[in-house]
């Protein structure tokens, strides 16, 4: 009865995850994505808990666990700032990494596991401890060092090692060879080493993998590890026999993975480019001399808040294009009071969002829908771009790679190719930043220099807040 019970509670949760997907498709609905989420793992942990698997003698110490890691997740979303959200989320990648580990090496020496299995079965269970142990310690390092990429704790800068492809290669091949070891062992003494061997060589290869890796290409980076550790919940499951975990894992990896291309479509490059080792530094930095890449030439015209203000309330079609500056200023609420202004004016006011503006998917978005900026003027990059010929003021809140002209007018840029939001085609462009440095890409912006361009220096919250007044005025 009790397992019939938790086979029913598991469809229904599966039903539940695949409804949140579905929400999360879209910022109207996402938020009912997340109840769905959230009412699906509710009824999968109760189920998983009081199944035939957990002893009644075990409940007390799952108990403490729960609410142990419950404390530090209600601590963590009272504490962590918006703009921190792209390491978080990095770091609870890392933590499905590690379990995937932890549950590998738990099923790896406890005889009991294989008990009663023939030799085929046990062959099988092997490759999945295997396999589970060596995806969750990639994602378990790799997670770690986006982490500290995201945060400014460890360089933006791409970390290249002299021969870097060749030692990926001799790693996977000695991780192929103590796999067979491994599996050919007898005992748990013989086969700790080359599981020991494997996981080495594996932490070592997801923190080499994401080093190499640049600033610019971190939102990709983030979906890529999401998609891991749907994979490695997915072995999991296999390992534990845990349909669930094996479906929900594939959901994420197969979710986290489709991701992943939608957003190098967005940067036009492909997944392999990214990994073998991206484009980025952590910025400041204009194209060197002599690099290939045209060189911008020119002076910018500065503008002040209250010319700002003006141009704004002479407008009739307005799009602001928000990038990580306005993360970094927490300006989106002032910037969501200056829209209600303008459109009680009578201007026409939308957002154009590129897909790889911020620090992770939907960073943008998730920072407007906090500040109560409606959905429906919220707008993709593909649904605006030819909107801006017939745009009045565009204006660009801490954006700098995702409205550069070079990524179409230069071929030798870093970028080009890359589909950005063409802002320089408004009547007037104004760009807020804090200085002339270039962005996570490394390279300067013409878009800086030109005729129509305007530049508001400083942060971005004092000078919104600055506009705001005197447009209030």
């Amino acid at each position: 009865m009790t397992s019939s019970i938790s086979t029913v509670s598991y469809l229904g949760a599966t039903i539940l995850f695949i409804l949140c997907l579905g929400g999360l498709s879209n910022p109207e609905t996402s938020r009912r994505g997340n109840v769905y989420g959230m009412i699906g793992m509710t009824i999968a942990v109760l189920a998983t808990v009081f199944g035939v698997q957990v002893t009644t003698a075990g409940l007390p110490y799952i108990g403490g666990a729960m609410a142990v890691g419950a404390l530090i997740g209600l601590y963590a979303a009272r504490i962590v700032k918006m703009t921190q959200m792209p390491e978080l989320v990095a770091l609870m990648h890392s933590l499905v990494g590690l379990a995937a580990m932890l549950v590998g090496y738990a099923n790896f020496v406890d005889p009991s596991v294989s008990t009663g299995m023939t030799p085929a079965e046990k062959s099988i269970h092997e490759i999945e401890m295997y396999l589970g142990v060596l995806i969750g310690a990639v994602t378990f390092s790799g997670s770690v060092i986006a982490f500290g990429k995201l945060s400014a704790r460890i360089t933006g800068k791409p970390v290249l090692l002299p021969g870097r492809h060749v030692l990926n290669l001799a790693g996977l091949l000695v991780v192929i060879y103590f796999g067979y070891v491994f599996i050919n062992s007898h005992s748990v003494a013989e086969g700790l080493t080359p599981m020991i061997v494997m996981t080495v060589i594996a932490l070592l290869f997801g923190v080499h993998m994401v080093m190499a890796i640049g600033g610019a290409d971190m939102p990709v980076v983030v979906s890529m590890l999401n998609s891991y550790s749907g994979w490695a919940a997915a072995a999991t499951g296999f390992m534990l026999s845990n349909d669930l975990l094996i479906v929900v894992g594939a959901l994420v990896g197969s979710s986290g993975a489709i991701l992943s291309y939608i957003m190098c479509t967005a940067m036009n490059r492909n997944f392999l480019s990214v990994i073998a080792g991206g484009f980025g530094t952590d910025g400041g930095t204009p194209a060197a001399a002599g690099s290939g890449a045209a060189q911008p030439a020119g002076e910018v015209n500065p503008i002040l808040a209250p010319e700002t203000a003006e141009l704004l309330r002479d407008a009739k079609n307005v799009i602001i294009v928000p990038g990580y500056g306005m993360a970094v200023a927490q300006a989106q609420h002032t910037v969501y009071e200056i829209t209600k202004v303008l459109r009680e004016k009578g201007v026409n006011v939308r957002f154009g969002i590129h897909p790889v503006a911020g620090r992770m998917p939907g960073h943008m978005n998730v920072l407007l829908a906090e500040a109560k900026v409606p959905y429906d003027i919220v707008f993709e990059m593909d649904e605006l771009n030819a909107d801006f010929p017939d745009t009045d003021v565009a204006i660009v809140i801490g954006a700098n790679d995702i409205v550069n002209p070079a990524a179409q007018d230069d071929p030798a840029s870093p970028i080009a190719g890359m589909p950005v939001l063409e802002v320089w085609k408004a009547k007037t462009s104004i760009v807020m930043k804090r200085s002339m440095a270039s962005g996570y890409a490394g390279v300067d912006n013409p878009l800086f220099y030109k005729d129509n361009n305007r530049m508001l220096f400083g942060d971005a919250k004092k000078m919104l807040d600055e506009v705001l007044t005197a447009l209030k005025a």
